[in-house]
C-alpha cells in the first residue's frame, strides 16, 4: 500500500483522487461480503430484464387484440402484465435487502478498522488533526458513505441495468423512433458534464465548512470551562455565527446547483418526448411504425428518462459520498509514525536500565527540542528531571514511551533499541502517569485494569493499596464498583490522579515509571498520599519525575537538569545545590516565591 501524506481537513482534491477513493473503499471494504453483492446483481440483471415487457405487452395488445377487436385476446396480456409487475417487485425487494445487508455490514467493518487504524497512530498525527474532524470521518464521513451505498447505489445499479436494456430493446425493436427519443442525449451528456464539475466543487466546499463547523464546536465545547471563566461566550456566538453563515452559503450554492440541473433534465426529456410523438406520428401515417409500436415508445422514452432523472437525483449524494470516501481513504492509507518492528525483540525480564544515545528530537523540522542527549539511568534508580518550560523535559518522557521516534541516536531499554520492542511489550514496560490524567466512563475497576481481562479483582486492590488511591475509593459508594462519568467528572483531581497512578501499577508492575509532573495541579494533602506511594514504590523499580515543584524531588537518587534540549546539570540534590548551578537558581526562586506567598 502506498504512504499518502496526510492533508488538512476540508482540502480539495482532484476528482479522479475522489473517485479512485470511492472505487479503493468499495473494493477493499465490500470485497469480504461478495456473496450477498453477488445475489443482488443477478436479481438486478433480472428485474431490469423485466423492466422492458410491459411496454412490449402494451404493444402487442394495441396491435393485436385491439386492432382485431378480440376483447378475449386481452386476458393473457393483461395477466402477463401483472405477472411482470409483480415479479418486477418482488425482486426489487430482494436485491435492496441483499445490497443493504452487504453495505451495512462494510460499513460496520469501516468504523472498526477506521478506529484501529487511529489506535495505532503516534501522538504526532493526533497533533496535527483536531478532535473533531477524526470524529467525523468515523461519524458524518462514514454516515455520507452509508447514504451512498444503501440509497444511492442501489439506485445507480438498477437504474443503470434498467436503462440499458430499454435502449438496447428500442434499437431493436424500432431504430428510427429509438433515435428520435434519445436524440437529447448527446445535449445531456454536456449539461451533465457542466454541472458535474460545479456541483463537486460545491460539495467539496460544503464539506469544508462542516468541518469547520464541527471543529468549532467541538474544541468550544471541550473548553467551555475556559469560555465561560473568561466571558467569552458573545465572541465564541460570534465566531461561530460567521461559520454557521458560510456553512449556510455553502449548503444553499450546493442546492442551486443541483436544483437547476434537475431542472434542465426535465426540459430536456420533456423535448425528447415532443420529438418522439411528433415524428413517431408522422412514422404511423408514413407506415414505418404502427400505433402500438408508438405507443411502447412512450412508454420506453419515459422509463428511459425517469433512470437518467433519478440518477441525477442522486448526483448530489454521490458527490458527498466521494469527498467522504478521499477523506476515509486517506485517513487510512495514513502511515504510522511510530510502528511495530517486523521481527521484534522480546525481554524475557524487565529490570528497567535506561540510555539515552546522542538523542536528538524535534517536532517541527528546524526546531529541535532534544539535542544530542546522552544518558544513562542504572536500573533501580530514581530520577528527577526540572527545567523550565519548552526544556525538553516531557518529550524525554514521549521518546521513552516511543510515541515518538527521535530523528538521529536511539533510546535504549536493558540495553536493547526500544525500535527494537514491540509497541504493547514496551508500553508494559514503561508506564507513565500523565499530567493530565484521563478517566474513562465505566467503574473504578475498570478504569485501573483498563480492558485487561487478566487482571482481576485482587490485582485492581493491590495497585489501589501502593497508588494510595484505596483510601478515597473505599469511601465512595459501591467502592470499586462506582461509576465514574466520562472524563472523571464526578472525581477531583486529585482522585484522578491516585486513579492514574494505580492504573501504571496494575498495569506495569515491573519496569520503568515515569511521572510527567503528576503532582503539578493537585492540592497538597492529595500530594502527600502520592509522596507517600512512591517512596514505597520507587525502591523496587526505575522512575523518572518530571517535577515543577522541586520539593517533591529532593529524596530522588540523582537530578538531572534540563535547559533547552540539553542536559546542564546532573547529581544529588545537596551536591547541585552545593554547586550554586542551575539547579540551584530553580530552588532558591521556588523558596522565594513560596516564601512570597
Amino acid at each position: 500500500m502506498a504512504r499518502v501524506t496526510e492533508q488538512a481537513p476540508g482540502e480539495r482534491v482532484g476528482t479522479r483522487g475522489q473517485d479512485a477513493a470511492l472505487l479503493w473503499l468499495i473494493v477493499t471494504t465490500a470485497a469480504p461480503h461478495w456473496r450477498y453483492l453477488t445475489a443482488a446483481l443477478a436479481l438486478l440483471a433480472l428485474a431490469a430484464g423485466l423492466n422492458v415487457v410491459p411496454p412490449y405487452l402494451l404493444q402487442q395488445a394495441i396491435d393485436g387484440p385491439v386492432a382485431r377487436g378480440d376483447v378475449q385476446g386481452l386476458w393473457p396480456l393483461a395477466i402477463g402484465y401483472a405477472g411482470v409487475a409483480l415479479a418486477v417487485f418482488a425482486l426489487s425487494a430482494a436485491q435492496v435487502y441483499l445490497l443493504q445487508q452487504a453495505g451495512q455490514r462494510a460499513l460496520a467493518d469501516l468504523r472498526v478498522r477506521l478506529l484501529d487504524h487511529m489506535l495505532r497512530q503516534g501522538q504526532g498525527f493526533f497533533a496535527r488533526h483536531p478532535v473533531g474532524d477524526l470524529v467525523g470521518r468515523v461519524t458524518s464521513d462514514v454516515d455520507s458513505l452509508n447514504a451512498l451505498l444503501s440509497s444511492s447505489v442501489v439506485v445507480i445499479l438498477s437504474e443503470s441495468m434498467t436503462l440499458v436494456a430499454i435502449v438496447a430493446v428500442m434499437f431493436a425493436t424500432n431504430w428510427r423512433l429509438a433515435l428520435l427519443a434519445l436524440a437529447v442525449l448527446p445535449v445531456l451528456a454536456l449539461v451533465t458534464r457542466y454541472f458535474r464539475w460545479r456541483i463537486r466543487r460545491s460539495s467539496t466546499g460544503e464539506r469544508t465548512a462542516l468541518a469547520k463547523t464541527t471543529s468549532f464546536m467541538n474544541e468550544q465545547i471541550q473548553g467551555m470551562l475556559i469560555v465561560q471563566l473568561f466571558g467569552r461566550q458573545a465572541v465564541s456566538s460570534q465566531e461561530f455565527d460567521g461559520l454557521n453563515h458560510a456553512y449556510r452559503r455553502a449548503l444553499i450554492r450546493l442546492r442551486y446547483h443541483s436544483a437547476v440541473f434537475l431542472s434542465v433534465l426535465e426540459v430536456l426529456a420533456a423535448l425528447g418526448m415532443a420529438a418522439l410523438l411528433y415524428g413517431g406520428g408522422q412514422g404511423v401515417l408514413a407506415g414505418w411504425a404502427t400505433l402500438g409500436t408508438l405507443v411502447a415508445f412512450v412508454q420506453y422514452t419515459e422509463r428511459a428518462f425517469q433512470p437518467i432523472l433519478r440518477l441525477s437525483e442522486q448526483y448530489n449524494a454521490v458527490q458527498i459520498g466521494l469527498g467522504a470516501a478521499e477523506r476515509v481513504q486517506r485517513t487510512l492509507l495514513a502511515e504510522p509514525e511510530v510502528a511495530d518492528p517486523e521481527r521484534p525483540v522480546r525481554l524475557p525480564r524487565v529490570r528497567g536500565a535506561v540510555e539515552f544515545r546522542e538523542v536528538s528530537f524535534e517536532y517541527v523540522p528546524g526546531e529541535p527540542v532534544i539535542r544530542g542527549l546522552s544518558l544513562q539511568i542504572p536500573a533501580g534508580q530514581s530520577v528527577a528531571v526540572v527545567g523550565a518550560t519548552g526544556a525538553g523535559k516531557s518529550s524525554l518522557v514521549g521518546l521513552l514511551a516511543r510515541f515518538y521516534d527521535p530523528q538521529s541516536g536511539a533510546v535504549l531499554l536493558d540495553g536493547v533499541d526500544i525500535r527494537r520492542l514491540a509497541l504493547d511489550d514496551l508500553r508494559r514496560a514503561v508506564a507513565v502517569v500523565p499530567q493530565e490524567p484521563v478517566c474513562l466512563a465505566g467503574s473504578i475497576a475498570h478504569n485501573i485494569r483498563l480492558y485487561r481481562t487478566d487482571i482481576g479483582l485482587a490485582e485492581v486492590r493491590r495497585a489501589a493499596a501502593l497508588a494510595n488511591a484505596d483510601r478515597f475509593i473505599e469511601q465512595l459508594p459501591g467502592g470499586y464498583d462506582y461509576e465514574v462519568l466520562p472524563g472523571g467528572a464526578n472525581l477531583s483531581v486529585g482522585q484522578r490522579q491516585l486513579l492514574a497512578l494505580a492504573r501504571a501499577l496494575a498495569l506495569s508492575p515491573e519496569g520503568v515509571l515515569v511521572l510527567d509532573e503528576a503532582t503539578s495541579s493537585i492540592d497538597t494533602a492529595t500530594e502527600a498520599l502520592i509522596q507517600e506511594a512512591l517512596e514505597r514504590i520507587l525502591r523496587t523499580r526505575t522512575s523518572v519525575v518530571i517535577a515543577h515543584r522541586l520539593s517533591t524531588i529532593r529524596r530522588a537518587d540523582r537530578i538531572l537538569v534540563m535547559h533547552r534540549g540539553r542536559l546542564v546539570e546532573d547529581g544529588p540534590h545537596e551536591t547541585l545545590l552545593a554547586r550554586g548551578g542551575a539547579y540551584a537558581r530553580l530552588y532558591r526562586h521556588q523558596l522565594a516565591t513560596k516564601a512570597e506567598l
